[in-house]
């Protein structure tokens, strides 16, 4: 037996491990108490990976539909066969026909698929950020004037920090990292204060110095108390804003009376929570899926979290929250040329079938993908890494169009229910079986790259996704080997590609496994860039429309929730089950009691789990967790229902109510 240095990439976490191998078989992962950002902690999902490599319904060769049955085949067959077939569709209904959607972690794999995208030269698009992320990017175009940048907290020194609807001790964090959350939360607690804002009395909150348990979808009513507050005796005069007059017009409905009621909190500990704010020195602020995947309020609520960072002195600042330059692509490197975004957005025309569903930051939203196929828009489509059947809005409708489809092609390591609706499977390499850097650099907790060469050698005919999407595009008859040939090139060869223009080359972080640069707080391109701005932009008239146009949640709502042994549709194999949580009260009006089978039903459709009668959970809140085939909170959803700014589906606040099955 031996053992590898590698790094998990489960998540965005991405943290370092060593994984046991005898032979071919992949025996055990533990942590690298080496690794310079995780020190050794695992988590369950990381530790899961040799099940993940083994698993029994593993795809080791390509498959092809035919005669409405799939089949294995060879890949010359069956990318001969996708070629030909994309090929056609282009020539008879135009690029625009064809439809990609991104999700993985697979590096080199994603870059490729963007060049081929970009090569088809279609606008259709889609990825996971219309699913549960808009907010973030919308807030730092309109507030911070650049294009889809979001901060990230400095947690090695933040004493103040707001976690808003996100579990970090289980989710590891939204849109960030944060490895070993556990020992973060509890660090930052004993030198200072954390306040967790959350219907739930969370893993995170239990560790916390402070609890705000707010009726779901309101967490925007307490912070806009917050900001209320803090304009009339507590913001940092030295911070450049503009728009503050318009802001506090904004926010003046929202007194401790009426934000208490909104929230439904005792008015003592909206003032205590208030009192906590006004002595720190700044508030960090992250939020997570329970606020970004409220639609319209997830706009709203992420703009006041901004806006309290920016009037506490937090932004671009020790212990506050700070801008990720990019380590393989350096965003500082603009200068002054980095451009101004206007206050209005960054929008662009989207899907024919949904005229009022606009693009944002060149995407379409999810929801609107079965409309375009049965519109006949989207001929085929293209998946890079997604569960689609899990993690897309109303599952009733998607299913049937993804059938009418003429090309379904999907990437995958185990068979799914996505899968199976495929007309083409293409197997890929898993995180063990191919070398990889961490591909989001601009998600990291740090200023860092990191380097796995692979762990064990691929199983059956499993390629590289690089490779299979090279080979795709030469059959199309596009030369995409820029980023490398696939007769010729390694694995290795397309990283060091990608890192050509990075802090560091391919060849020192493939020999250390790792490098960082240094994180400077203040960065002077942040403030340079807010000071040609004229300000923060702290009133947004489309955020501040949207503020006023919020009417009160309904008594019951669906929330969603993350899982310590699940991820999205991954990792069903450790069997955590889809428990969902309900109020003892709210149990005992529908009759339902823990462990009971209960029916959760929505304007759209319905599912049913196992019932975890909790108090941890307040009333009027069922929380239901995510990426689950046999409670799919997909089937809940309503694709017509979306924020028609950025295009998020609703997939929070949405009204409910509990059955006995």
């Amino acid at each position: 037996m031996h053992t590898v240095r590698s790094f998990c990439r489960i998540c965005t976490s991405v943290c370092g491990i060593l994984v046991d191998v005898e032979g071919d078989k992949v025996i055990q992962v533990h942590g690298d108490k080496d690794h310079p950002f995780s020190h050794g902690y695992t988590c369950a999902k990381g530790r899961a990976l040799p099940q993940l490599h083994h698993h029994p319904d593993r795809l080791e060769r390509p498959r092809m539909r035919v005669d409405g049955q799939l089949q294995d085949t060879g890949w010359d067959a069956c990318l001969d066969d996708l070629g030909t077939r994309l090929k056609d569709i282009i020539d008879r209904h135009g690029p625009e026909s064809i439809a990609f959607y991104f999700s993985t972690m697979e590096s080199a794999g994603f870059r490729m698929a963007e060049a081929l995208h970009a090569a088809i030269g279609t606008p259709a698009k889609f990825s996971p950020l219309t699913i549960d992320g808009t907010a973030k990017p919308l807030v730092s175009d309109l507030v911070g004037g650049f294009m889809g940048l979001s901060g990230r907290t400095d947690l090695d020194n933040t004493d103040f920090l707001m976690l808003v609807g996100v579990n970090p001790v289980v989710s590891h964090g939204h849109a960030i990292s944060m490895p070993n959350p556990t020992g973060t939360v509890r660090d930052i607690a004993k030198r200072g204060q954390v306040w967790v804002i959350d219907p739930r009395r969370t893993e995170t909150a239990r560790l916390a110095t402070g609890h705000l348990a707010p009726r779901p979808s309101t967490d925007h009513a307490v912070l806009a108390y917050l900001v209320r507050e803090i304009l009339r005796d507590g913001r940092k005069p030295d911070v450049p804003v503009q728009g503050i007059d318009e802001l506090a017009a904004a926010v003046e409905p929202f007194t401790l009376a009426h934000a208490a009621a909104l929230a439904d909190v005792p008015e003592a500990e909206l003032t205590r929570l208030c009192e906590a704010v006004r002595a720190a020195k700044c508030v960090a602020i992250e939020t997570g899926t329970g606020v970004t995947m409220t639609a319209d309020r997830a706009n709203v609520t992420q703009w006041l979290a901004w806006v309290l960072m920016i009037l506490t002195g937090a932004m671009n600042r020790p212990g506050g929250t700070w801008f990720h330059p990019g380590f393989a692509y350096q965003l500082e490197v603009f200068g002054d040329l980095l451009p101004i975004t206007p206050i209005e957005g960054s929008f662009g025309p989207g899907p024919r079938s949904r005229p009022e569903a606009q693009a944002f930051i060149n995407e379409w939203p999810c929801a609107v993908l079965p409309d375009e196929i049965d519109a006949g828009n989207i001929r085929a489509l293209i998946n890079v890494g997604g569960s689609l059947v899990t993690c897309m809005p109303e599952t009733g409708k998607l299913i049937p169009a993804l059938q009418r489809l003429e090309v379904f092609a999907t990437t995958e390591i185990i068979n799914n229910e996505t899968t199976e609706l495929a007309t083409h499977v293409l197997p890929t390499k898993d995180p063990l079986e191919r070398p990889d850097i961490t591909i989001h650099d601009v998600l990291s907790a740090r200023v860092s790259v990191q380097y796995s060469p692979a762990v064990v050698e691929p199983v059956g005919e499993r390629r590289s996704m690089w490779w299979v999407f090279a080979e795709l595009g030469r059959r199309l008859g596009y030369d995409l080997g820029t980023l490398g040939d696939p007769d010729s090139s390694t694995d290795d060869d397309v990283l060091a590609i990608l890192l050509a223009g990075a802090r560091v080359k391919y060849d020192e972080v493939a020999a250390t496994g790792w490098a960082e640069a240094p994180q400077d707080l203040p960065a002077p391109w942040v403030d340079e860039h807010i000071e040609r701005m004229g300000g923060w932009r702290l009133a947004p008239p489309l955020l501040v429309d949207q503020l006023s146009a919020l009417e009160p949640p309904a008594p019951l709502v669906f929330v969603p929730r993350r899982q310590r042994k699940k991820l999205n549709g991954q990792l069903d194999f450790m069997g955590e089950r889809a428990e969902i949580l309900i109020h003892p009260d709210d149990g005992i009006a529908a009759g339902v009691v823990d462990g009971q089978q209960v029916t959760v039903r929505s304007a759209n459709g319905e599912l049913t789990g196992i019932a975890k009668v909790d108090e941890s959970i307040r009333r009027g809140a069922v929380s239901i967790p995510h990426g689950h085939h046999d409670a799919n909170v997909n089937r809940l959803t309503n694709k017509d229902d979306i924020d028609v700014v950025t295009g998020m589906v609703r997939y929070s606040g949405i009204p409910v109510s509990l059955h006995q099955a």
